[in-house]
């Protein structure tokens, strides 16, 4: 099996291979036809969300078999559209490794002027490093960075760089997946993708965020309140958007000061 990977990373570049993930999974919702799950990001209907995995353990209903959405961006969404005036006045978005779900409703607002940027130009419109944004200061009234700063070496300048783009009173929107009883765990001696799969949850995560997660985005004339969209949602249609267990889902909203 490892073989036959090799072969197939060696024949088709990154952008092929995603695309070819991306179709298969589209093919799967003729399948899966129903009304038990709803898909809040591509509005249609199915009836089981697809299975996703890390390896180790194996989340049931995660995925959108459609548009790809999984539980983080069908919460952020909601949280987004009822709780910010992002699609009904003007507004400049910055997107850190945008989530296709998502990237496609922002590029079709009329509202949004939008920007999306990832370190892997297969992802994103734009190469952008978020140790070194390549943007003025005070730029962006409102930036998305979601499950991107666990990956990230150096998380500190990435968070200064996040809040120096961010217009006075703008708000940064930052998830990651959250350890419910633990602080943030980080060992520099796990280089193995299979520990740091055992110890992180993902082979290509550098850390574990925890409760002090909080504390680790404060700066200076920034406030930070953690919030638990999932509970503002009806259970029923929570159900059915099939919302996680909060562990990845928590959205942290960092608030930039107005200037005086």
């Amino acid at each position: 099996m490892n073989i036959a990977k090799g072969i197939y990373k060696k024949i088709f570049s990154e952008k092929i291979r995603i695309n070819n993930r991306k179709s298969l999974n589209k093919l799967s919702k003729y399948f899966l036809k129903g009304n038990d799950f709803y898909c809040n990001c591509c509005g249609q209907n199915f009836r089981s969300f697809l299975k996703k995995s890390n390896g180790i353990e194996t989340r049931n209903n995660a995925e959108c078999p459609n548009c790809g959405s999984l539980e983080r961006t069908r919460v952020l969404l909601e949280f987004l559209r009822n709780e910010t005036d992002l699609f009904s006045k003007p507004n400049s978005l910055l997107h850190i490794a945008p989530e296709d779900a998502l990237k496609d409703i922002f590029k079709k607002s009329k509202t949004i002027e939008y920007i999306n940027g990832d370190i892997n130009k297969n992802f994103a419109d734009e190469i952008i490093d978020i140790t070194a944004i390549n943007y003025p200061d005070n730029k962006f009234d409102y930036i998305i960075c979601s499950h991107v700063l666990g990956h990230i070496p150096d998380e500190k300048l990435a968070i200064d760089e996040l809040y120096r783009v961010l217009k006075p009173n703008g708000k940064a929107f930052i998830l990651t997946p959250i350890h419910p009883l633990n602080n943030t765990f980080e060992d520099k001696n796990l280089i193995d993708e299979h520990e740091r799969l055992l110890n992180y949850g993902e082979k290509d995560l550098l850390r574990l965020h925890g409760q002090d997660f909080e504390e680790r985005l404060k700066r200076e004339r920034f406030n930070i309140s953690k919030i638990d969209y999932r509970q503002y949602i009806p259970k029923d249609y929570a159900k059915k958007l099939s919302v996680g267990d909060g562990y990845r889902e928590l959205i942290f909203v960092s608030q930039k000061e107005k200037l005086e």
